[in-house]
């Protein structure tokens, strides 16, 4: 053992554990060495208790003094013991219910495990608390056990100062230190025990937010259904009414369904229920059809611009033009013993040149006039007319020329009648009111 201390200096520097020491505690294994240096010191006070017997009185007094200190000590001591001993029980006691606590804090965590990654973040967080607590249970047995160890030094202290008064009051102080050893071991076992609690608080909560967000997680996959189900709902009525759209642009085979309407191609080209159907008709056939009815009723543009059903009484625009009949003919008749513009106008014609016949223009003289329609290969016949520019009036042929060229016919001048003579229209009057 290294040298002992002086008498009273317990400052657990002198020994440890490597040098043969009891105890883990360097302030409880510094023990021996006073208890030594105490040895010592009675071993010089009894020579000089041989030496002077009133000192040894002296001595003896304090030394009983001291006996009835190291006794209140040793009672402290014990007390102490009592309180570590406590404390030991109470941390234990904390540790079970931390331990119980980190159970079900992990059986919390367990349950939360099947949330969204918040969850699982908040599950991490409460076995991280529920580790951090047990770690703190494990100190605060570690701290009880410190305490019952440095109890069992302070009452092996107080048995060692009853053998000797000096020692006696080197131990009671050595106790003193002890009992404040205990009481800090039994502050610390409090604290170990209170952060322990808190720990486990700590992962009650978390364990609470993992429960927390596992709910909200389901809530979201409860959200995220729903709207899946609504996707799937809107793309079904999509669906539907893509295809009614479809069939609302191409179907001919009938109505679109749940409807009485017909597409637009059926309209278009024809279709089932369009074609040909009373009060129908599609468009192309109202524009093109020219082999019978657009609607079993009327007939196409084109059948009355150009066409010759014969159903189609009334004559196409075409026939009006040029004649009647499939050959569009001059002289047949188009509806209703009429004819065409063609006809008319062919008869006018017609009659225009009948009137050049009868009407041979403007001319100087009776043989200037008939040579010029003889030289037009026509001929000259009675009632023929002209206008004679010499006399400036209208002659008719009385008598046709034998002949051509010089032979001349008799003409007549068509003169006004005079009506100088006849009776004014008051006298007209009177006359035949008398009459």
């Amino acid at each position: 053992m290294t040298t002992p201390a002086r008498p009273g200096s317990f400052t657990g520097a002198t020994d440890n554990a490597a040098n043969g020491g009891l105890f883990t505690d360097t302030l409880v294994d510094g023990i021996p060495d006073l208890i030594g240096a105490d040895v010592a010191a009675a071993e010089t006070a009894a020579t000089n208790a041989a030496a002077s017997e009133t000192a040894a009185a002296t001595s003896a007094s304090g030394a009983a003094t001291s006996a009835t200190n190291a006794a209140a000590s040793a009672t402290a001591a014990a007390t102490s013991e009592t309180n570590a001993a406590n404390s030991a029980t109470a941390a234990a006691g904390s540790a079970s219910s931390v331990a119980a606590d980190a159970a079900t804090a992990t059986t919390k965590a367990a349950e939360a495990s099947t949330s969204a990654t918040n969850a699982a973040a908040s599950e991490t967080a409460a076995a991280a608390s529920a580790t951090t607590a047990s770690t703190q249970a494990t100190a605060a047995t570690t701290q009880a056990n410190t305490a019952t160890t440095s109890a069992t030094a302070a009452a092996n202290s107080a048995t060692a100062a009853g053998t000797n008064a000096t020692a006696a009051s080197n131990s009671a102080t050595a106790a003193a230190a002890s009992e404040t050893a205990a009481g800090n071991s039994e502050t610390n076992a409090a604290a170990s025990a209170t952060t322990a609690s808190t720990g486990a608080s700590t992962a009650t909560t978390q364990a609470t937010n993992a429960a927390s967000s596992a709910t909200a997680a389901n809530t979201s996959a409860t959200n995220a259904g729903n709207s899946a189900t609504t996707a799937t709902t809107q793309a079904t009525t999509a669906t539907t009414q893509a295809t009614k759209a479809q069939d609302y642009a191409v179907k001919i085979n009938g109505v679109v369904p749940s409807t009485s309407d017909y597409s637009s191609k059926a309209w278009a080209v024809g279709g089932t229920g369009v074609s040909q159907a009373s009060g129908a008709g599609n468009a192309k056939d109202w524009a093109t059809n020219t082999t019978t009815t657009a609607d079993n009723t009327e007939y196409s543009a084109k059948e009355y611009a150009i066409g010759t059903q014969s159903g189609q009484s009334n004559g196409s625009a075409k026939q009006w033009a040029l004649g009647g009949g499939s050959g569009f003919t001059m002289s047949t008749a188009v509806a209703g013993g009429e004819y065409s513009a063609k006809y008319w106008a062919d008869q006018a014609a017609s009659s225009v040149a009948n009137f050049d016949e009868k009407y041979y223009g403007s001319y100087a003289s009776d043989a200037a006039a008939e040579n010029a329609h003889e030289a037009a290969g026509k001929t000259v016949a009675v009632g023929d007319l002209y206008y004679n520019t010499t006399i400036n009036a209208v002659k008719y042929c009385q008598v046709a020329p034998s002949g051509t060229g010089a032979p001349v016919g008799t003409w007549g001048q068509i003169q006004a009648v005079n009506t100088s003579s006849f009776a004014t229209k008051g006298f007209a009057i009177a006359m035949a009111v008398a009459l």
